[in-house]
């Protein structure tokens, strides 16, 4: 597959190295308005650089575009993309506007189909093993999920103005993880909290949160947030049911641990970053989009899924400024 990446900030270099690494992939063009950056980028992953992203969108040879850009420009190259007949592969969300992420999808109609969003944690593959292995009956029927995701430090305030708040940036992925494992949600309650930093009270933003999800069949999700965690990036998981209960636990970069007269059971810590943690999650995305594209079958997560989530972020706000649970619908 000829793939272009548009966007060559952090996330972006991610993609291109998953691309570059992948045997079924090339990194064609690498397109940013700092053409300093997508130069870069070229140089060490392959493709020609430029800032030209009609030129991308026009060349016949590129079968797949890669989003890696802001998200405010999210709508208008997912839709530009699909209408030049390429497949899609878009950061998360869509959209902060739930209205703009309509009228994206109504524009772009039946190529929604060739749309992968970027839910990278579903192919995590300790995440995707207790997915596998509850869908599998082995917990007989589940009953209540946790997913807990705390950040080792809060974002810069410059990043959190834009960044569409707690529940949109960093809470949507677990509103993902909680469709993946429930399936439709039908109420949401959500608290908040401003412990960690005065910069992100300032925001009008929260920096934790606690969030109560109910699937349509009943069973419960309980989502914790933190923009700070001291010990690392914390990123755990609990399935529970009927038959027994699976767990995934905080990955290190080893599995030495020490014993003296300082203390037992001593470890490595955590790993410390969201690119370290979930680096293989990234590649699994990439090839899942490529088999997918390839075998003409629609990639999960798509556009409806991205939408979804967003619809539960909304759900969050609304409890959170009401203080009342909130019924949602249509999030399968």
């Amino acid at each position: 597959m000829r793939i272009a990446l548009i966007g060559c900030g952090r996330i972006g270099r991610v993609h291109a190295e998953s691309i570059a690494l992948h045997p079924k992939a090339e990194l064609v063009r690498v397109c940013d308005p700092m053409e300093t950056a997508a130069r870069e980028v070229a140089a060490r992953f392959g493709g020609v650089p430029g800032s030209d992203v009609d030129a991308v969108l026009a060349d016949p040879d590129i079968d797949a575009v890669v989003i890696a850009s802001p998200t405010p420009t999210h709508v208008d190259l997912l839709t530009r993309a699909v209408a030049a007949g390429k497949a899609v592969m878009c950061e998360k969300p869509i959209d902060l506007d739930l209205a703009r992420v309509d009228e994206c999808r109504a524009r772009i109609g039946d190529g929604a189909s060739r749309v992968l969003v970027g839910f990278n944690r579903r192919f995590d593959p300790s995440f995707r093993a207790v997915r596998e292995r509850v869908a599998a009956g082995e917990i007989g029927r589940l009953e209540q999920l946790v997913v807990i995701s705390r950040d080792p430090a809060p974002s810069p305030a410059e990043y959190l103005a834009t960044s569409g708040g707690l529940f949109r940036d960093m809470t949507i992925h677990d509103f993902d993880m909680a469709r993946f494992f429930l399936g439709e949600v039908v109420e949401v309650s959500a608290m908040g909290s401003n412990l960690v930093a005065d910069y992100i009270t300032e925001l009008g933003d929260i920096d934790g949160a606690v969030v109560t999800l109910r699937g349509a069949d009943g069973a419960l999700c309980h989502i914790t947030n933190s923009r700070r965690c001291t010990f690392g990036y914390d990123q755990r998981l609990e399935a529970f049911g009927s038959l027994g209960m699976l767990s995934v636990d905080n990955l290190r970069p080893d599995g030495v641990r020490s014993y003296g007269a300082h203390g037992t059971e001593a470890a490595s810590p955590y790993l410390d970053f969201f690119l370290d943690r979930y680096t293989p999650a990234y590649r699994a995305e990439l090839d899942h989009f490529i088999e997918a594209i390839g075998n003409g079958t629609a990639p999960r997560p798509g556009f409806d899924d991205g939408r979804a989530a967003l619809v539960l972020a909304d759900a969050a706000g609304e409890s959170l400024r009401t203080g009342r649970v909130v019924t949602v619908g249509g999030t399968r």
